[in-house]
C-alpha cells in the first residue's frame, strides 16, 4: 500500500518530467545551428531482450550467434575530422562482451578483411576512441574488393557531408539473417550486404544504403535509398528518439545531398 501511495504520489511530477523533456527536445533540434544534438539519438531502439554497449564515441549492440555486432551508431562532428592520432591496427577482443567475440584466430587465412563498422578514420580525434574502435565487435568479414572500394568510398563520403553540415548521426551495420558462411573456429558470419543510415538533423534529412559484400563500380549514390525503406528491411527503428513528425520528415524520402 505504501508502495501503491509512493507511485501515486510521484506520478504526477514523472508525467511533468516526461512533457518537459520533450518539449525541450523539440525546441533544441529547431534552436539553431549553433546547438548539438544528443548524441543518443544515433542509437536504435533495442529490441526485446538486446543489450546495448557503449564505449567513449560508439554504441552497439551484439550478436552472439554471428559473432559481429547488429549495429554500431555514432555521432560524427566536423570538430572529429582532420588531422588525429595515427591509426592503431591493433585489433582486440571487447571486454565489454562478456560472452567473448571474435579472434585474430578467426579471420586468420580467410580471404576476408577485418571490415570496420564505425571507421578508424571517423575516430581519430582520440587515442583511446581510435583503440576501441580496433575491438572486434566492432568488425565484419569483407570481401578486401568491398572493404577497400565501395565501402571505403560510402565511409569517405560520410566524412564530407559531415563538414559540410557539421553534425551527423550514422549507424551502421551487416545484415545478418539464418544461414550465413561462416568463419573461423567462432564461426564469424559472413553477411552478403551492409546498412548504413544517418541523419543531418541541422538540414532536417536523411539517407540510407544497402550495399552488397561484393566488389562494385557503381557510384556510392547508387545503392541509396529512404531510411524507411531500409527499417523495412531490416526491421529496425533507427532513429526512434526523433519527434515523429521530424522523422517523417528526416525517413520518408531520400533527400539530395551533394
Amino acid at each position: 500500500m505504501l508502495k501503491h501511495k509512493q507511485q501515486s504520489f510521484l506520478k504526477p511530477f514523472i508525467l511533468l518530467w516526461i512533457a518537459a523533456f520533450f518539449l525541450g527536445l523539440n525546441s533544441f533540434l529547431g534552436a539553431g545551428r549553433e546547438n548539438k544534438i544528443e548524441p543518443s539519438l544515433a542509437c536504435p531502439l533495442p529490441l526485446p531482450g538486446e543489450e546495448i554497449f557503449t564505449h567513449t564515441a560508439y554504441s552497439f549492440s551484439y550478436n552472439e550467434q554471428h559473432e559481429q555486432a547488429n549495429w554500431v551508431a555514432y555521432m560524427l562532428t566536423k570538430t572529429h575530422l582532420g588531422d588525429g592520432v595515427e591509426r592503431s591496427n591493433r585489433f582486440t577482443e571487447d571486454p565489454l562482451v562478456l560472452s567473448g567475440t571474435a579472434t585474430n584466430a578467426d579471420y586468420a587465412k580467410s580471404g576476408y578483411d577485418r571490415g570496420h563498422l564505425a571507421p578508424a578514420a571517423d575516430m581519430s580525434w582520440s587515442l583511446q576512441v581510435m583503440q576501441e574502435s580496433f575491438f572486434y565487435s566492432n568488425m565484419s568479414p569483407q570481401l578486401p574488393g568491398f572493404n577497400r572500394g565501395i565501402w571505403k568510398k560510402l565511409e569517405e563520403q560520410v566524412r564530407v557531408w559531415a563538414l559540410q553540415y557539421d553534425t551527423l548521426y550514422v549507424v551502421t551495420g551487416p545484415i545478418l539473417e539464418a544461414g550465413l558462411p561462416a568463419i573461423g573456429p567462432n564461426e564469424v558470419s559472413i553477411p552478403k550486404a551492409y546498412f548504413k543510415a544517418l541523419i543531418a538533423p541541422q538540414e532536417q534529412k536523411g539517407i540510407a544504403f544497402i550495399m552488397p559484400n561484393a566488389k562494385s563500380e557503381a557510384t556510392v549514390l547508387a545503392f541509396s535509398l529512404s531510411i524507411d525503406a531500409l527499417e523495412a528491411k531490416i526491421k529496425r527503428d533507427l532513429f526512434f528518439q526523433l519527434p515523429d513528425q521530424l522523422e517523417h520528415k528526416m525517413e520518408s524520402i531520400v533527400h539530395i545531398w551533394p
